[in-house]
């Protein structure tokens, strides 16, 4: 069972703290229980029931006719209003409410919905990945189980595997070139696959080879296909203090195409760059720069 501080609620929710501790007080709607030294806790039914009422109230309902609500009302009110595509808000929070209760059809509508209305695209950058950012700081404080952060990693990747799948397929030879891997022993792939998505939707040809792939191995698939660019993520491996010396290596290794290396590690500590590699800080910044990855390589 979590255990929150109402700025963890505030951070979760984007409900602002003055505000929750006004629906306490006036409506009762959480119940927090007060340490030894008098500080407010919260705990995962707390942060359920927060959600949900933050997301009926972004929709115009009044706060004292939702503190009324019993919690099979209050879900089932959630449901029916988690629709409007362009209300991410709202979308995020009740995928949230939906992975606390494990309700995988819910969660699988929600995404569905906000792939259909938005596009594929929009519906991972404006609703899941900050969904999945939200995701973090509850597995962080340990309010979600590995079940189910597993449920909402698995449903996801399915939804990326899925659209890439309807796109058009293109030739190495009429196209610019990228190898897509991870490091060995790294099994956060999400990032990874979606920018096979966006590279592929962009008509780019992508040599995909997932995750954990022995550093020996690239080297022969870099000979055998000479990409333009080659594309890693780092969020758990190499150990902080080998990432400047695997970077080296690729980059020697990779020596005459980009080399983007993006990732919680490359974020986190002064690293030096090689004169071929850069660093998207962000997805966004990842997509901006795909047009421009790898111009003026010779083939």
């Amino acid at each position: 069972m979590g255990h929150f501080s109402i700025s963890d609620l505030e951070n979760i929710s984007g409900i602002k703290a003055h505000t929750i501790r006004m629906w306490e007080q006036r409506y009762g709607i959480l119940r927090p229980v007060r340490t030894q030294t008098n500080i407010r806790t919260y705990c995962d039914d707390d942060l359920r029931r927060l959600l949900n009422v933050a997301t009926l109230c972004g929709q115009g309902h009044r706060i004292s006719k939702v503190a009324q609500l019993s919690e099979q009302e209050l879900a089932s009110a959630v449901i029916s209003c988690c629709e409007n595509p362009h209300d991410y808000a709202r979308q995020i929070n009740g995928l949230l409410a939906a992975t606390l209760e494990m309700d995988e059809p819910q969660l699988n509508k929600l995404l569905s919905g906000a792939i259909r209305q938005l596009g594929f695209e929009d519906a991972i950058m404006r609703v899941a990945y900050p969904f999945l950012q939200r995701i973090g700081v509850l597995w962080q404080t340990g309010s979600i189980n590995p079940a189910q952060e597993h449920l909402v990693t698995n449903l996801i990747r399915q939804k990326i595997v899925a659209s890439i799948d309807t796109l058009t397929p293109v030739q190495p030879s009429q196209a610019r070139r990228w190898v897509l891997f991870l490091p060995e022993g790294e099994l956060h792939e999400l990032a990874l696959l979606f920018m096979n998505y966006a590279l592929r939707a962009r008509a780019h040809h992508v040599l995909y080879l997932g995750q954990n792939l022995p550093e020996s191995e690239l080297q022969a698939v870099y000979k055998a296909y000479r990409p333009h660019a080659v594309c890693t993520v780092l969020t758990a491996v190499p150990d902080r203090s080998q990432v400047q010396a695997y970077i080296s290596t690729l980059a020697t290794q990779c020596s005459d195409c980009t080399l983007v290396l993006y990732g919680p590690l490359m974020n986190c500590q002064n690293l030096t760059l090689p004169d071929n590699a850069i660093n998207p800080r962000l997805m966004t910044d990842f997509l901006a720069c795909i047009a421009d990855v790898g111009n003026g390589q010779k083939r």
